[in-house]
Formats: structure tokens, C-alpha cells, sequence
């Protein structure tokens, strides 16, 4: 039985991705809200931290929305809509160079908070 290839992303990148796919395709439209993150974790069969993360992901892309307290994110934008509606202004070498900075701590805060979630999992039952 031959399998496909393995996908070796990190679990909440794979989420993310399945989730703005749902989004793109309609399954959550603008304004409707996200299951709440301990059904996607179940669902996913993965930790509330990695949903946590993989929501995260599409609230720095512009398409959903969090607010405490509420159960879920809200969806307020469609992968195609926000690319048409985005503008292109001419970026300044020093932009670029902040915000590549500030997407690698974001990438490293991502990876500190999972590596948290499996040290919080592991030793649950000390």
C-alpha cells in the first residue's frame, strides 16, 4: 500500500492552511464565527495551544478576528477579498527589513509556545 508524502509541517501551520481553505471555499463566511477552539482541538485531535497558534496565523493575515470571552474567532475577510483589497505601496528597504525581523520573532514566539504546550502536557501528571 503505497502512501502519499509525508507533510512535515508543524501542526497549527497545518490547520491554519485548512482553515483559510474552509474560509476561501465559503464553509465560514464573513461573518460568521469559527468553531470554538477546544472543538477544533478535538476535531484535530491536537492541544488548544496549537489551535491557539493556527488562529493566530490567520488574525496576522487580516482574516479572522478574536475577542475575549467569545467563542471563536470571527471571520472578517476571504484569502481572495483581502489580496484584492490590499494595496501595494512602495515599501521602504527599512519596512521590509522590521517586518522580516518581526515575522521570524513571531516564528520564534510560535515555536517557544508549542514547545510550552508539550512541557505543560508532559509533566500534567507530576
Amino acid at each position: 500500500m503505497a502512501k502519499g508524502p509525508v507533510d512535515r509541517r508543524k501542526p497549527y501551520v497545518r490547520i491554519a492552511d485548512e482553515l483559510r481553505r474552509d474560509i476561501a471555499s465559503g464553509v465560514y463566511p464573513v461573518g460568521d464565527t469559527l468553531p470554538p477552539g477546544a472543538r477544533l482541538a478535538h476535531q484535530h485531535g491536537v492541544s488548544g495551544m496549537t489551535i491557539s497558534n493556527a488562529i493566530a496565523v490567520l488574525r496576522e493575515e487580516g482574516l479572522v478576528t478574536t475577542r475575549q470571552g467569545a467563542r471563536g474567532a470571527t471571520v472578517i475577510a476571504t484569502p481572495d477579498t483581502q489580496d484584492a483589497n490590499e494595496t501595494t505601496p512602495e515599501r521602504s528597504e527599512e519596512f521590509r527589513l522590521l517586518f522580516t525581523q518581526l515575522q521570524d520573532i513571531r516564528g520564534q514566539l510560535r515555536r517557544l509556545a508549542t514547545r510550552l504546550d508539550d512541557l505543560d502536557e508532559r509533566t500534567k501528571d507530576l
